[in-house]
């Protein structure tokens, strides 16, 4: 199952970079930026309030602050280029996908949400990281959008990182 998951996530994120011919644009960057963030401020919300670990909640909360902080700046830089975030498939695709993570993660408690919450982050940012590189930054054609998003990712690398350290504290415990 966790691998099915996965699997879709991967493919919502790499949508465009397999669409070929059909580049997205900036509109279009903007709405998957927007969405990834809520879907991991979403995440983050529940696992401040369902975490067992006193360090997954702790996480939860960093994921919530730091996707809040990225989504503001997006926001006003979108704003201020009189851009209007464009829903496409990969945005929809994250937005329903993030839906599913939740409700999965609502049914859980104990350790066993923390480690699948913990799984998923680590999942999720990697597919993230692989979307801002692949396709995200040689897509966007505004500079400010590219700067934007070069400038968030060492926090999104941050976030893989911690989240491995903690899954692995996670997996320690068993």
């Amino acid at each position: 199952m966790k691998a099915i998951a996965l699997s879709v996530l991967a493919v919502s994120l790499a949508a465009p970079a397999v669409a070929g011919a059909q580049a997205i644009n900036d509109a279009q960057i903007a709405s998957i930026v927007v969405t990834a963030n809520q879907v991991d401020i979403d995440a983050g919300q529940l696992a401040t309030t369902k975490a067992r670990s006193p360090e997954v909640k702790s996480f939860g909360q960093l994921m919530v602050k730091d996707h809040t902080g990225v989504n503001a700046s997006a926001t006003e830089l979108v704003t201020r280029l009189k851009v209007t975030p464009q829903d496409n498939p990969t945005s929809q695709s994250l937005k329903a996908g993030g839906k599913a993570n939740v409700t999965k993660l609502e049914a859980l408690s104990g350790d066993a949400f923390d480690v699948a919450y913990v799984e998923h982050e680590v999942a999720y940012h990697q597919q993230v990281l692989d979307a801002v590189d692949k396709t995200l930054i040689p897509n966007a054609k505004n500079e400010e959008l590219k700067a934007l998003l070069v400038k968030v990712r060492p926090a999104f690398v941050a976030h893989l990182d911690h989240a491995k350290t903690l899954l692995a504290s996670l997996h320690g415990k068993k």
